[in-house]
């Protein structure tokens, strides 16, 4: 078994969820330490996805805001989607099986109305 090794450097991704009474989000600012903008940024979603490879399964936080307007959250899925697809792809470079993927993102998105067929 081979030594692990040393990072020639680290950065760190952050996330701040302020709630209301009810536990549901009010607003998300997101840092990371090599983003160019040397602050923490405004957003209305997160889709944040993890693999417990102990249990060999994915571990996922989804939060949205109240300001999240449906079509939004539709838009973003849509894209999520298609950066699965390119992700997997990179990952695997299973050409053919993320080619799959984009075409239900692209059925997905003419469904929603993003896209029309021509």
């Amino acid at each position: 078994m081979s030594e692990p090794k040393t990072p020639a450097r680290t950065a760190e991704i952050g996330f701040k969820v302020a709630l209301n009474a009810e536990l549901m989000p009010v607003s998300i600012e997101w840092s990371a330490t090599d983003a160019p903008e040397a602050s923490s940024q405004q957003t209305k979603s997160i889709m944040l996805s993890v693999w417990n490879s102990e249990e060999k399964k994915a571990m996922r936080i989804d939060l949205w805001t109240h300001e999240m307007l449906v079509d939004e959250m539709k838009l973003f899925v849509f894209q999520t989607l298609v950066t699965m697809a390119d992700t997997f792809e990179r990952a695997t470079s299973d050409a053919a099986m993320a080619n799959e993927m984009r075409s239900f993102a692209h059925t997905f998105a003419e469904r929603m109305g993003f896209v029309r067929d021509e």
